[in-house]
């Protein structure tokens, strides 16, 4: 059936520079600033287990929301990245446009109520470059985290040492971007190839799928990814389970934890919700924190601001470990 297709051809699409960006990099937390108060019993066993994982020679994962980002904490993942604390980082599409925008013109973020009234969320130049890039990248067997990365970092763009893209790939670390079809402004724009998205973000899935093999002795952190967080890793690690079986291997005993805004109200460690609470349908919880772990994991739940928890977190592995 030939049903009509929009012509994208017809968009106006304009220059950041007359853009009104809601953040710039006075956002970014550095690693020497003062933190406002902020207390969780998950803290320290995390931390913890951060250090275990990695004194294991086991996958050490931070997963992040495009918010992870916009709350200034690219600082402390680098740093976290620079001490070899982490062995791999993955996020969403969002997130990985505001770490290219700030790389490239130190702002990002735009009023969503101001620019779909004007019909023009999203539709920016400078911001659409980023399929050129997957695009090329794809061509290459790259994933959509070192394409980018590679861009930001070979192109010597004026913020490249605040990205956490870029730091990815200069220390060879890999940063895995997930994406949905349809969920970025960099779909709206004309040159968008939805093969090349495809194929540079199932890449990165398989990627992100061979570290979770890694995860026996491990931790998962999921900082503010309330879809794609939980629905990622819940496939990866199914497959890697999968293949571990048949070796013989478990993949059982590790740590994980959600870091999120959001309190869960009846929330027990390790524990399903029942269907009768709404927060069954808030996938961290039963994901993250019970069924994954049910085998003989740990889990912990951690509420506060990312811009506090996060370099909370990387502060108290740190101390742990100077």
């Amino acid at each position: 059936m030939p049903y009509p297709l929009f012509d994208r051809s017809r968009l106006n699409i304009k220059p950041l520079a007359e853009r009104a960006h809601d953040l710039d990099l006075g956002i970014l937390i550095g690693l020497d600033e003062p933190l406002g108060h902020f207390e969780d019993p998950g803290i320290e066993p995390l931390a913890r287990a951060v250090l275990s994982a990695r004194e294991n020679n086991a996958s050490a994962i931070l997963m992040y929301g495009a918010h992870v980002i916009r709350s200034g904490c690219a600082l402390h993942m680098i740093e976290m990245m620079e001490r070899g604390q982490l062995t791999m980082l993955a996020t969403n599409g969002a997130g990985s446009i505001h770490d290219f925008e700030l790389s490239l013109v130190g702002a990002t973020c735009e009023s969503v109520a101001r620019y779909i009234s004007e019909g023009q969320f999203g539709l920016w130049h400078e911001s659409g470059i980023i399929n050129d890039i997957i695009k090329e990248g794809a061509a290459e067997g790259l994933g959509w985290g070192e394409a980018l990365g590679r861009y930001i970092w070979e192109n010597n763009l004026p913020n490249r040492d605040s990205s956490v893209l870029a730091a990815g790939y200069r220390l060879g670390i890999p940063v895995t971007v997930h994406v949905g079809v349809g969920n970025d402004i960099i779909h709206e724009h004309p040159n968008c190839d939805g093969a090349a998205m495809g194929a540079a973000s199932y890449t990165d899935f398989l990627i992100y799928t061979q570290e979770i093999t890694n995860l026996e002795g491990g931790v998962f952190l999921n900082f503010g990814s309330a879809v794609t967080g939980p629905e990622v890793y819940l496939k990866a690690l199914s497959m890697a389970r999968n293949v571990a079986a048949q070796d013989g291997r478990e993949i059982c005993h590790f740590t994980t934890a959600v870091l999120d805004l959001q309190p869960i109200g009846g929330y027990a460690p390790g524990i399903d919700p029942p269907k009768s609470n709404p927060h069954y349908y808030f996938r961290p919880w039963k994901t993250i924190l019970a069924r994954t772990v049910a085998d003989g994991g740990k889990s912990y739940l951690v509420c506060g601001e990312h811009s506090l928890t996060l370099p909370h977190l990387a502060r108290k592995v740190w101390e742990l470990q100077p």
